[in-house]
């Protein structure tokens, strides 16, 4: 029964899922998300070093340093993490534009422009003859005058994940755009003899007279707030992927997918990760400014508390294959697999066990990570760890990742190596029946040369 339902999925879903993690706009949203990655991981460690003197002895001379120079070390954080929307538009833009065969930087700079289009510049008011009388009688004022910038501003708010949503949809409708003008020749041409990036700016002009037009006309001059009208509509989505529930559904469809071979979280992700990266923005300007950080599902979560050594708790799996294992090729793919398993790798144990499409191993690889998720949620809401503030390298070893990802919680290193050994305790039985399976194929193999 199992294999036959085995087959169906195999036959039935394999293709429609591979496809819908194919399907240009969600691959756009993922390749753009995910080439900021860099920026966050590295600022995140700028976020890590900032508060060190939280979890260090406060009469040493490098917890000082630190603490009066927080507000510098923070800098690269803010110019960077605090406004990865705006590194993300430029590659949705691209990577969409690329996908129709177009100038990927052409699409690019066109998204980035419409998605600039809706941050509405403010202008400080200049000193009036009375303050600057006041200022003139008071240092303090006058120094704190001295400080505030004059002429337009620019809100850094929505330049954050507050605006991902904009953001995507606005670089959607700016290539969008671009492409209707290429496929209709509604374009300015240029000569063959033009040098093809001359021939290029041209030909952008008309798809960029349109963005700006469309969108300086909702936003600055009707004066429709777009980012307030999609932030009532996707702030209870939001809260509702910040649930128990919402943690576990993840973690299911995640698994389910990968157990027939598809990438369950690069489609997850595509669908997620925009939300995920609010969760963790709040997060880490709540813990930048020392205010209450609340959330607990941000995507640091799955990594170092649930996938730990790759989608389904697998380094439980490679540490028996590695020390338990009788048969011949379990003791080889455990040689093979564990060190790749310690940095999050576990394509060898996916695809060498085989997990994917074998019923014995699909189980556990289900129930290891939500059992994971369960028991890092209660830890997390319950104040046994700090709740997630930091993206870090996804190739740290599990308890040094969440030790970095929790603001320096050694309690979260010690919550990792804790699941770790529950991963272990999950796979085990089925491990035992797997490698005995093994083994019983070895030995009738050599019957049979003999």
């Amino acid at each position: 029964m199992f294999n036959a339902i085995t087959k169906f999925m195999d036959e039935k879903l394999s293709t429609p899922m591979a496809k819908l993690a194919e399907q240009r706009h969600l691959r756009a949203i993922r390749d753009g998300i995910i080439a900021t990655l860099p920026l966050i991981i590295v600022s995140s460690m700028f976020m890590v070093i900032a508060f060190l003197p939280n979890s260090m002895p406060q009469d040493w001379g490098i917890t000082q340093f630190i603490a009066e120079n927080q507000t510098k070390i923070l800098m690269p954080y803010r110019v960077s993490m605090y406004i990865m929307t705006l590194y993300a538009v430029f590659g949705i833009g691209y990577s969409l534009a690329n996908s129709y065969d177009l100038d990927g930087l052409s699409g690019g700079i066109l998204a980035e422009l419409a998605f600039l289009l809706t941050i509405i510049p403010s202008s400080i008011p200049a000193q009036t003859e009375a303050i600057a009388s006041l200022a003139s009688q008071n240092a303090e004022l006058a120094n704190y005058l001295s400080a505030v910038p004059t002429g337009f501003v620019l809100p850094m708010t929505n330049l954050g994940s507050a605006g991902m949503f904009i953001g995507i949809i606005v670089s959607f409708f700016a290539v969008e755009v671009y492409r209707f003008t290429q496929k209709s020749g509604f374009k300015i041409s240029m000569p063959p003899q033009v040098p093809s990036s001359v021939a290029r700016s041209f030909e952008a002009l008309t798809p960029t007279a349109i963005v700006l037009l469309a969108v300086a006309t909702v936003t600055m001059f009707i004066g429709i707030d777009v980012h307030g009208i999609i932030s009532k509509i996707i702030s209870p989505l939001i809260r509702a992927t910040d649930s128990l529930p919402s943690v576990l559904l993840i973690i299911f469809i995640t698994q389910f997918f990968w157990s027939f071979g598809i990438h369950g979280w690069s489609i997850v992700g595509s669908l997620a990760r925009p939300l995920w990266l609010v969760l963790l923005e709040e997060n880490t300007t709540n813990f930048a400014a020392h205010a209450a950080v609340t959330n607990v599902a941000a995507e640091p979560f799955y990594q170092w508390f649930v996938m730990i050594g790759g989608s389904g708790a697998t380094i439980g799996l490679a540490i028996l294959f590695a020390i338990r294992s009788r048969s011949a090729y379990g003791k080889a793919l455990g040689k093979t697999a564990i060190v790749p398993a310690i940095f999050n790798i576990n394509e060898p144990m996916i695809f060498g066990a085989p997990i994917v499409l074998n019923p014995m191993l699909i189980i556990p690889f289900i129930i290891a990570p939500m059992l994971n998720g369960l028991i890092a949620w209660f830890a997390t809401t319950m104040g046994l760890v700090n709740n997630v503030v930091a993206s870090s390298p996804w190739t740290l070893p599990g308890p040094i990742g969440a030790f970095l990802a929790c603001g320096n919680d050694w309690r979260a290193a010690v919550l990792s190596i804790v699941l770790i050994i529950l991963s272990i305790l999950i796979y085990y039985p089925f491990f035992r029946m797997y490698d005995k399976q093994l083994l019983a194929d070895e030995n009738s193999n050599e019957i049979v040369q003999d």
